[in-house]
């Protein structure tokens, strides 16, 4: 365990001193949030990598147009 002393806005202090166990759930808010965080970076990676592969796939499909159009027999 790590000992902090932060500092808080007012409002976020009042609605924390009604809490019983402040420690506790500051460290499970903060591990809420590191996960959320850690959710959105692997969907901003997927997106990333859905976009580059539909453009792949686009560069394909016009590729095999391409091979249509000459009319292979």
């Amino acid at each position: 365990m790590v000992r902090l002393n932060i500092t808080l806005p007012d409002e976020v202090a009042r609605k924390l001193a009604k809490k019983r166990n402040k420690s506790r759930f500051i460290a499970i808010a903060l591990k809420e949030k590191f996960e959320r965080e850690r959710k959105e970076e692997i969907e901003r990676l997927l997106l990333e990598g859905y976009r580059a592969s539909s453009r792949e796939d686009t560069n394909l499909e016009s590729d095999w147009k391409e091979t249509e159009i000459e009319q292979w027999d």
